[in-house]
């Protein structure tokens, strides 16, 4: 599987210097993604000793070590940036992987794949600022994306807007071929909701 991933020439340098520090010859890294697909997704990279290499792993080889891919992780590992930037404190290794949570869809993937694509990348940020989210609850025959909102969203005065004007515009430009909208979260709790 081809897939887009950049390790900064300053995040190898830092990379090589910890295993260079390491007591095994020949170690490399390990990059991963755990609970993937899901929003608690989280990027890994470790140490990986001669013999604890997988045999379906993808490998990348750099100049100094070698990087080791988990293979179920890879959808979710394109387009990611592993960087390492100095500061004054010594420096930070970061790792960006926008794919983790939501592996990157296109025109042939499944309906739900897509919707749930939408609702990851440019819907859910937005509820987020207050302290919502939506998500995905079934896909009916006749192509209506059935959505619960959750968070600040649920038995918010203002879901309605939020239904009609954000999330269902959205959805139906970027997936023409849904049907249409329907929520099923019960508005009448509204403890946690933004607006009252």
């Amino acid at each position: 599987m081809d897939i887009e991933l950049n390790i900064t020439d300053g995040a190898q340098e830092y990379l090589a210097g910890l295993l260079e520090k390491q007591s095994a010859e020949g170690m490399g890294v390990r990059m991963f993604v755990t609970q993937p697909g899901t929003r608690y997704a989280e990027t890994c990279l470790a140490y990986c000793r001669p013999g604890e290499e997988k045999e379906n792993d993808e490998i990348i080889e750099l100049a100094r070590f070698r990087v080791f891919l988990e293979k179920n992780s890879l959808p979710y590992l394109d387009e990611a940036v592993v960087d390492y930037a100095k500061d004054t404190m010594g420096g930070q290794l970061t790792i960006k992987a926008p794919n983790a949570k939501m592996p990157k869809v296109n025109k042939d993937s499944p309906l739900p794949d897509q919707i749930n694509y939408i609702l990851f990348t440019e819907i859910n940020p937005g509820l987020a600022s207050h302290g919502g989210e939506v998500s995905l609850e079934e896909l009916t025959e006749d192509n209506v994306a059935v959505l619960r909102f959750g968070g600040g969203c649920q038995g918010c005065s203002a879901v309605d807007i939020t239904l009609k004007n954000g999330v269902e515009a959205t959805l139906m430009e970027k997936v023409p071929q849904l049907k249409g909208i329907r929520d099923v979260t019960d508005h009448t709790v509204t403890e946690n909701a933004y607006y009252q």
